[in-house]
């Protein structure tokens, strides 16, 4: 599976879970809303992972493609904190 073609899956995949997830009384997510943040390809397995450009929402998702099963997983993470440590130099 190309590059191109597991981020438009993974962005697929997302927007149904979301969305089934949320049910009608949340705002719905669609694949203008998602954006790939990092993603690498290893012999036939994939990983992305995406973060939406929804204000304040925090979310961030895992999508792994096992091609060897032809499965894919999805893993969901919301940003609790953001720290910033400032490092002081001798």
């Amino acid at each position: 599976m190309g590059n191109q073609e597991f981020v438009s899956k993974c962005k697929e995949l997302i927007v149904e879970s979301y969305n089934a997830r949320k049910g009608s009384l949340a705002p719905r997510l669609n694949e203008t809303n998602l954006y790939v943040v990092w993603l690498t390809k290893a012999l036939q397995n994939n990983k992305a992972l995406l973060s939406t450009n929804i204000d304040g929402d925090g979310l961030y998702f895992e999508v792994t493609y096992n091609g060897d099963k032809s499965e894919f997983y999805l893993d969901v993470y919301k940003k609790q904190e953001n720290i910033c440590i400032t490092l002081i130099k001798p």
